[in-house]
């Protein structure tokens, strides 16, 4: 049987990449940057006011002087003016430019003001202030954001800065989502008593929707010819599958026979790990196939540990996103397999990350899940974990940091 580590390896093996593409920098958060966005002007552009008050040039305080005759007042927008006289100041406001001959700024908390006479009050003065100087932040050629980076709504600023309306990214790989299995019913259809309707598709299709994956949902009979001919249709029409259910050992699980019939190469079947053990996995030069177990919680761990880390690393991503988390309670598991968990997630009030293990009533029982944030990896060399051992934890994307 196939390890984690090795299923992992061999997943991963396949990654490609998918192109580029151009969207509007408002549809850009959680895309993957194809180009580097370099400044076309310093940042600030300007020696920009941080502090509504008064700019002077240093050397008359320097000098001495405590009291300083306004000449003229400059706003937010307002040209970049000039400080006449170095004995005078100029009333400012916050995000203006410095006039040219000042180079200090003093805010109001620090000054009296009557009539048109500042009085400087502070009992210290620096040189330059309250200043954002030209330049500071970043300078004009420099890289404002490189190629591969993952855009958080923070970036989408300096985007708008850069003028950037249209940005190049990197396209992922479209997919087809596969229910398989006759008990299943469309969702606005009322079940007979010995039937179910289709679920776990919309949640791997959701799974997928942090990385701007395109993907289509579709059913297969449980009929080895008619679902030869339906995956056939689909040949080169997406860049991979994931395909649910119809993978074990039942007398109509088909799928693996009708996909090595379709000339998809197996690179492995059954991993050692629960839950997902009957995990199927091939490809073609043209399509990646991802054949998950069709129990709720066997998908989704599919899609968490390998469908999600083989699309980050076709996006140039760092295909690990899990992160270390210290057990909160005692687990105990027998099986020489690799556990996977689901658990809720916790910070102490010292900062410590803990994950606290919420099994349901086996792979099948999915309303588990929606009181959990990801799922434990806990080792197959093992069979009782203890409160406070380290080990890889893998999110919802929703709860990707």
């Amino acid at each position: 049987m196939t390890t984690v580590v090795e299923a992992t390896e061999l997943v991963l093996g396949t990654a490609r990449t998918y192109g580029e593409e151009y969207v509007i920098m408002e549809d850009s958060v959680g895309r993957v940057l194809a180009e580097a966005i370099v400044a076309t002007r310093d940042m600030p552009p300007f020696n920009r006011v941080a502090m509504d008050g008064i700019a002077i040039d240093y050397a008359a305080y320097a000098a001495g002087q405590r009291h300083f005759e306004i000449e003229k007042r400059i706003a937010a927008g307002d040209p970049i003016g000039t400080l006449s006289d170095r004995h005078k100041a100029v009333e400012i406001m916050t995000g203006a430019a410095l006039p040219t001959g000042a180079n200090t700024v003093i805010p109001y908390e620090a000054l009296t003001i009557e009539g048109n006479i500042a009085h400087i009050v502070a009992d210290r003065v620096v040189q330059g202030q309250n200043v954002h100087t030209q330049g500071e932040d970043l300078q004009q050629g420099a890289t404002v954001l490189d190629a591969g980076h993952l855009l958080r709504p923070a970036d989408l600023a300096l985007l708008a800065t850069e003028g950037k309306t249209r940005v190049r990214v990197r396209r992922p790989p479209s997919f087809a989502i596969l229910s398989t299995g006759d008990e299943l019913v469309p969702i606005d259809q009322e079940p007979l008593p010995h039937q179910i309707r289709r679920s776990n598709v919309y949640a791997v299709q959701a799974l997928l929707r942090q990385y701007h994956v395109q993907s289509t949902l579709l059913h297969l009979a449980d009929d080895p010819e008619v679902m030869h001919n339906q995956l056939s249709a689909l040949m080169g029409k997406v860049d991979a599958w994931i395909c649910i259910g119809g993978v074990s050992k039942g007398k109509k699980d088909f799928l693996p026979q009708v996909l090595e019939a379709l000339g998809v190469r197996k690179y492995f079947h059954r991993v050692a790990q629960r839950p997902g053990k009957p995990f199927w996995f091939g490809a073609t030069d043209e399509i990646v196939v991802f054949a998950l177990p069709g129990n709720p919680v066997s998908s989704i761990v599919g899609t968490v540990r390998y469908v999600l880390p083989w699309v980050r690393s076709c996006l140039g991503l760092s295909w690990d996103y899990s992160m270390p988390v210290q057990l909160a309670e005692p687990f105990r598991f027998d099986p020489p397999l690799v556990r996977f968990v689901e658990s809720e997630l916790q910070h102490d009030s010292s900062g410590v990350c803990r994950a606290t293990p919420r099994p349901g009533h086996g792979s099948g029982d999915f309303t588990r899940l929606a009181f959990t944030k990801g799922f434990v990896e806990l080792p197959a060399e093992k069979t009782l974990f203890q409160p406070g051992e380290v080990y890889p934890f893998w999110p919802f994307p929703t709860f990707v940091v």
